[in-house]
């Protein structure tokens, strides 16, 4: 299955789905350590969690910005996922000390996706994907990112290869 969202990394690398920061952008390391509540009797990060991962890595990014998501929302301004696309590589455990990487793979107009990984403190990927957002008002119509943010994000745009 493709992720359909424009511009994504996978629309345009579907049969090389591996994400690999290059050096054109900056990536946003936001570290995690795995809890109990986290995992599944057989030891391992249940799937669906590492959704919660991301999102809590996506609020840090904002976060660092200067301009966390209270200051969108406060602004009418929100960034619902439209989809996602996650491959799981290798089991994260209890206790294990992840690192998420974020970067973003487009940032104009409505849209606003980013591209991760997760990888354990041995440096073993874990996780891969993507997620696709489109940035609405409060309403729930679509409108154009502000040129705040645009300019904020400015350094953490990758180029299209």
């Amino acid at each position: 299955m493709e992720c359909g969202c424009p511009g994504s990394l996978l629309s345009r690398h579907r049969s090389n789905f591996r994400y690999a920061p290059g050096v054109d952008a900056k990536t946003f390391r936001h570290a995690h350590r795995v809890t109990y509540a986290e995992c599944t009797v057989g030891n391992h990060v249940y799937y669906s969690r590492y959704l919660d991962l991301l999102e809590a890595a996506r609020g840090e990014f904002f976060r660092q910005l200067g301009a966390p998501f209270r200051h969108w929302q406060d602004q009418e301004t929100i960034f619902p996922v439209v989809e996602c696309r996650l491959r799981y590589k290798a089991p994260a455990r209890y206790d294990d000390l992840l690192t998420i990487e974020l970067w973003l793979s487009a940032a104009a107009g409505v849209r606003l996706n980013f591209a991760c990984r997760i990888l354990n403190q041995t440096g073993a990927l874990i996780l891969e994907g993507e997620t696709c957002h489109v940035c609405t008002g409060v309403n729930e119509k679509p409108k154009r990112l502000p040129e705040e943010l645009t300019r904020l994000l400015e350094p953490y745009v990758r180029a299209a290869h």
